[in-house]
């Protein structure tokens, strides 16, 4: 038997909530207020359930803060009708024992109770901060939103996984900006953008002089991350030489810059990858020690079409980005059903692409099935023919050649626009138009140019 605290400022749901702990053999008292609440714990609560949103100028947050703030303080069970990316992360990071969604059944009361665990010490104490972008309450994301919040503080390496454009950046800034760290700098560097030869150099610095081109002292990423987070992306693409260096500096916290001497270093390293490390080690492509080195506190980022109830939101959240100072159009029932029916290989940032480029080409005060352009781009009657014909190279560049020209079209021939949004970098970008023949749509008045297959 236990003795519950039940704050929630809506009076049918706390008496509902009271009769069923009471039926199930527990001592129940109530509060209907934040300061009502503070008033009541004492040394015999055993739990609190606790609403997010009530009046009287304090939230749930700030009295889950409080509580967690006392000696032997008892564990907190925050319930929301209302959940959101950053009050779930917020109250795990605070110490909230589990963050749930109303209404809260018979079954799932009796099991939480009966796995409540020890009063814990007081909780650090720090200000809230979004966490825009993890968008979405399906119980897949509400899952990683909590391991955010819980891995926030800790020091422990992360391990984020997921498929290309899930949003893996976004779970590593959360964790910085939600962390005892948040005053430092976030520093995010793509081990597969660097080439080989210039990432060492890139994550551990160098001395002036020390090969050819180096002018001057650089610190690298590890220094520049000082005691905040380096993002580490792609971290399965990292070259076997590099991997060892990575290893000591995880292991021993120093770094040797090129052509300098060991240097100690206090960044917190967060590391994110779209392949099975797992496989990797074993076909020997990937350090044994550096995985389970890295693989402390493991984040599984689910594909979007795992959780398809984010979608809309997600939409609607892309919506309001793409036509910020104006109104957003709204989707049709036809559009939020094709966008549902879709696949999304690109996941996370396919959505985005294809949001952005409706706002872009629609004028209309809602966009259409029509309107959304799925897949990257619609193939032409000439590239149905290559395909047809088995010239995949060539199907493949005319898909990419379009992409690129609509992006120019959609940024008005702005190149470094045109990169953002098909999230690549400017280099690579000019390489692409200078292959494609696509230059002249730099100025905003594209020409036609024909894709060239590969060489």
């Amino acid at each position: 038997m236990a003795t519950v605290l039940i704050v929630d400022d809506d009076a049918a749901l706390r008496e509902g909530l009271a009769e069923t702990l009471a039926d199930l053999g527990h001592l129940v008292r109530t509060a209907a207020s934040g300061r009502e609440a503070l008033a009541a714990v004492s040394q015999d609560t055993d739990a609190v359930l606790l609403d997010l949103r009530m009046p009287g100028g304090m939230d749930g947050i700030e009295v889950l803060r409080r509580i967690r703030a006392r000696e032997d303080a008892p564990p907190v069970i925050v319930l929301t009708a209302y959940a959101s990316p950053d009050n779930t992360i917020e109250a795990m990071r605070l110490g909230a024992f589990d963050h749930l969604v109303k209404p809260i059944g018979r079954e799932a009361l009796r099991s939480l109770l009966e796995n409540l665990p020890p009063r814990a010490s007081p909780a650090s104490v720090q200000t809230t901060i979004t966490a825009e972008g993890l968008i979405g309450s399906s119980e897949a994301m509400r899952r990683v939103q909590k391991q955010i919040g819980l891995a926030a503080d800790a020091d422990a390496t992360v391990l984020i996984r997921g498929e290309t454009g899930t949003g893996k950046e976004l779970v590593a800034r959360a964790l910085h900006v939600h962390s005892r760290r948040s005053h430092a700098a976030f520093v995010a560097v793509n081990c597969a953008a660097i080439p080989q030869e210039l990432l060492e150099s890139e994550l551990f610095g160098h001395v002036k002089g020390s090969f050819t081109g180096a002018a001057a002292d650089r610190a690298g990423a590890f220094r520049d991350a000082g005691d905040g987070t380096l993002f580490l992306d792609e971290i399965g693409d990292m070259p076997l030489a590099m991997q060892a260096k990575i290893l000591r500096a995880l292991q021993e916290r120093v770094i040797t810059p090129v052509g300098g001497k060991p240097v100690r270093v206090g960044a917190r390293v967060v590391a994110a990858t779209h392949r099975d490390l797992a496989k990797l080690v074993a076909s020997g492509d990937f350090r044994e020690d550096l995985y389970y080195r890295l693989n402390v506190v493991p984040i599984e980022l689910p594909p979007l079409r795992d959780r398809t109830d984010d979608i809309v939101p997600l939409a609607d959240h892309f919506l309001s980005l793409a036509t910020a100072g104006r109104s957003p159009p709204r989707l049709a029932s036809s559009a939020i059903e094709k966008l549902r029916q879709y696949s999304w290989p690109g996941n996370v940032r396919e959505l985005r692409n294809v949001i952005e480029r409706a706002c872009v080409l629609t004028r209309s005060p809602v966009i259409a099935a029509e309107d959304l352009d799925l897949g990257g781009a619609t193939l032409s009657v000439n590239d149905d023919e290559a395909v047809a014909s088995s010239d995949l190279p060539t199907a493949v560049a005319q898909l990419e050649a379009r992409m690129i020209r609509r992006a120019l079209e959609a940024c008005a021939g702005n190149r470094t626009e045109a990169a953002r949004r098909l999230n690549i970098n400017r280099q690579l970008l000019y390489a692409k138009m200078q292959r494609y023949g696509l230059d002249g749509e730099a100025s905003g008045n594209p020409t036609a140019a024909v894709a060239k297959g590969d060489d």
